[in-house]
């Protein structure tokens, strides 16, 4: 069956949650795989919106964090300060979902400056919420294409922490949670070793790993048990393209 890089992304990225997650959701395809974990293997998703809507269960697809639709049908509704210091910064979040403009080697990311900060070639939109997601989830998955722009072996500026350096320099920061467990990629899944490098864990069908490292900015790890992720079935394809985006504002 055809699909897109998109497509497949979502999929993947749904597959990672687990029923009963409380997870914290931004918007494009975070926003698709969560509602997707939904009506599929996760009923019990318990989604948080950082305008401060919990247990979300939108009528359609939400355009923003803000969208009215979030709030029919929803758990509570409060502050974004509350979702930040009473439900993330407790330890009550168990997924954060993050993208941007540069993944690292250690899974930073970087969503600020292309270039020298003080002379940027481009400024870009920043945090936002990210920088306190990946901090304090219990675990964190990062969606981006993969590219070698987007893959330097060190990002430019360090918007949201991975593994800064190596595993302990993060443990030793104080911050509570795990940090990156997987980066999704229309390519395969990365994820981080004993000392937070991220390495080639899972390939898409029909991707190669010369097709991995050439898109990589720094000669990737393969991992020992290297497997190949299954493709999106027809169900999950009909949902994403019938449910949730039949307009294809995300997945075009």
């Amino acid at each position: 069956m055809n699909y897109s890089k998109s497509e497949l992304m979502t999929v993947n990225a749904a597959r990672l949650l687990r029923d009963g997650d409380v997870v914290f959701v931004g918007v494009g395809l975070p926003n698709l795989a969560c509602n997707l974990a939904r009506k599929t293997h996760a009923p019990n998703l318990v989604m948080i919106y950082e305008a401060g809507v919990i247990g979300a269960r939108p009528s359609r697809l939400p355009l923003s964090i803000g969208d009215p639709t979030l709030v029919s049908g929803s758990a509570a509704v409060c502050s974004m300060y509350d979702i930040f210091a009473f439900y993330l910064q407790r330890g009550n979040v168990d997924v954060g979902f993050l993208g941007g403009a540069q993944i690292d080697r250690f899974g930073n990311i970087n969503a600020t400056v292309i270039g020298d900060y003080d002379h940027p070639k481009t400024r870009l939109p920043g945090s936002g919420g990210s920088m306190e997601i990946a901090g304090w989830a219990n675990r964190c998955y990062i969606i981006t294409p993969h590219q070698k722009r987007r893959f330097p072996e060190k990002v430019d500026f360090i918007t949201s922490a991975g593994f800064l350096t190596q595993r302990s320099q993060r443990e030793a920061s104080g911050v509570s949670g795990s940090g990156p467990q997987g980066v999704v990629t229309n390519l395969g899944i990365l994820e981080p070793d004993e000392n937070g490098e991220m390495v080639l864990a899972a390939l898409h069908p029909d991707v190669t790993v010369e097709q991995v490292q050439e898109n990589t900015g720094w000669p990737i790890k393969i991992a020992h048990n290297l497997r190949t992720t299954q493709a999106p079935a027809a169900e999950e394809l009909r949902i994403l393209r019938e449910e949730l985006d039949p307009d294809g504002i995300y997945l075009k």
